[in-house]
């Protein structure tokens, strides 16, 4: 923080600053309340073996190793238990990953480039809701057959922990409404529901319209339905192993993830922005935070698993990487797991990360178990899980403005609601100031850019009576854990920048170099 020697001793000694930019380190590390995962492939750890010592070296706590990929084995169990029992030696504990249904494309990014892209003939393909096949994210026999023997494979070798990779869905990616189309999933569902091939029509009239009608509710439901009973059959059938889900970028029931039937998992909530293209935008930023606090809902901290991944490998830099970690802490999601695909993210990362890591961790331990609140409401209701495109309202997280994640509207406080919850707010009785970035009847329209979210804040930052809150037209997130007493303050921008952080009659300068965040006092009394 920028503050002179008398300055920063006046503000120490009454508890205003709770961190200081210093080196972190692994010792840092507070393992009860952030651990460390790596996801990783054989073909990398032969390809550079010095990845075993970097991760024994760097606070990892766990590996998980690619393993039964839809319908082949990519790492076969007895390969498993030779490395599984090479990092237990070292003090780190080896889990697997397995891709059950299949990637849309090459999503793996393998060296060689000889990684199958598809399941075998013996699966059968899906079918869009157009017609046309793709190949993964659709479930037929013999495929929960398939991974249950996996699995019991997995499990023989002392295998006790497996994540299901998230194209465990029934969506080829964010936004599909999902299901597959085939004659025999047509029969089986309207049959089920007793509908004729006139609703069927209108089912697919409901898909392209995106409109929530009663059939494509059932057919969501029917779609969430068959995904479910693939993962507890899995589970049901091999006991002895912990099942965990892998969700994607804000995934939910139109991809097939009844969210609440995982809650009792080990849950990776879904990012997206894998790339500094895609990471470096503020939107992008504001949209991977999004995703992470709306599948927090959904699961415990401790079970929490965030989705850490450069893809391709080498496309995310170490900062953005390390600005990445920041997310984890605000959500209070206590595990990490890095990720990127069958190749490694360059070693030259690991030269930056512990000293991320451990800062996290540190900051994370201050924050852990207290909850986010603020006059701003993070809401993603029924319809944008239904049928939306997955493109959130969420650039209001960088108004430096305290937030906190909502089920139900309440009646105080402001909500940004995205496009698809719109029809669904209009018919409550609802107080609550509601923001939207479309021109709708009854609500608060503010396109979303920075420019014009900027003067409403302006306009509103008066009713902030004893909340803090950065005073600047920066972007910043400002996350407000008033239990714990503490505010996070997260700078959104490329550079270094400084911040006036205000409650009341109270006010702390400080700077925050680029994507950096830090911790302080709420300024209460």
């Amino acid at each position: 923080m920028n503050l002179s020697r008398r300055e920063f001793i006046k503000l120490s000694s009454i508890g205003i600053i709770l961190s200081s930019t210093h080196s972190f380190s692994i010792n840092d590390l507070d393992k009860e309340h952030r651990k460390y995962h790596v996801s990783i492939s054989i073909d990398a750890l032969e390809h550079e073996p010095e990845l075993f010592d970097i991760f024994k070296n760097s606070g990892v706590s766990a590996v998980w190793i690619g393993s039964f990929f839809y319908g082949y084995w990519h790492s076969t169990p007895e390969i498993i238990k030779e490395w599984k029992k090479k990092f237990e030696s070292a003090g780190i504990s080896a889990y697997v990953i397995n891709v059950p249904l299949g990637h849309p494309g090459d999503s793996l990014g393998s060296y060689s480039g000889d990684v199958p892209l598809t399941p075998p003939t013996r699966w059968k393909p899906g079918v869009d809701y157009n017609g046309k096949l793709f190949a993964g994210t659709s479930l037929h026999e013999p495929a929960t057959e398939e991974n249950v023997l996996a699995l019991k494979s997995l499990k023989e070798v002392g295998v006790t922990k497996v994540f299901l990779d998230d194209d465990f869905r029934l969506a080829q990616s964010p936004g599909k409404i999902g299901g597959c189309f085939c004659e025999e999933h047509k029969k089986k569902f309207l049959n089920q529901y007793g509908y004729n091939d006139a609703d069927w029509e209108n089912l697919l009239d409901s898909i392209q319209k995106r409109s929530l009608s009663k059939i494509l509710k059932n057919w969501i439901e029917f779609t969430c339905d068959d995904l479910t009973v693939c993962f507890k059959t899995m589970e049901t059938k091999v006991p002895e192993i912990e099942l965990g889900i892998m969700v994607m970028y804000m995934g939910s029931e139109k991809a097939g993830i009844r969210l609440s039937d995982y809650k009792n998992n080990l849950f990776r909530v879904g990012e997206l922005m894998f790339d500094n293209n895609s990471f470096g935008t503020v939107k992008g930023k504001c949209n991977e935070l999004f995703s992470v606090l709306f599948h927090r809902r959904f699961t415990s901290p401790e079970k929490a698993f965030s989705e850490t991944t450069a893809f391709p490998a080498d496309k995310l830099s170490a900062k953005n990487m390390c600005a990445k970690l920041v997310i984890s802490t605000i959500a209070d999601v206590r595990n990490t797991m890095f990720m990127s695909g069958i190749q490694h993210f360059p070693k030259t990362h690991w030269e930056v990360l512990p000293s991320a890591m451990g800062k996290q961790a540190k900051l994370h331990a201050e924050i852990a178990s207290h909850s986010l609140k603020g006059p701003f409401k993070h809401y993603w209701g029924m319809r944008s899980r239904y049928v939306s495109d997955d493109n959130p309202y969420s650039l209001w997280l960088a108004l430096g403005i305290p937030f906190e994640v909502v089920e139900e509207i309440p009646n105080e406080g402001w909500i940004f609601v995205s496009d698809y919850d719109i029809d669904e707010v209009r018919t409550k009785n609802i107080k609550t100031n509601l923001v939207t970035r479309k021109k709708e009847e009854g609500f608060i329209f503010v396109p979303e850019t920075l420019e014009s979210l900027f003067k409403f804040k302006q306009i509103i930052i008066s009713q902030l009576k004893d909340i803090p809150y950065i005073l600047d037209e920066k972007p910043v997130t400002c996350a407000w854990y008033p239990s714990a007493k503490k505010i996070l303050i997260w700078n959104l921008s490329e550079s270094r920048e400084n911040f006036t952080l205000i409650r009341g009659n109270k006010k702390i300068d400080f700077d925050l170099e680029c994507l950096d965040a830090t911790l302080l006092s709420d300024l209460s009394d």
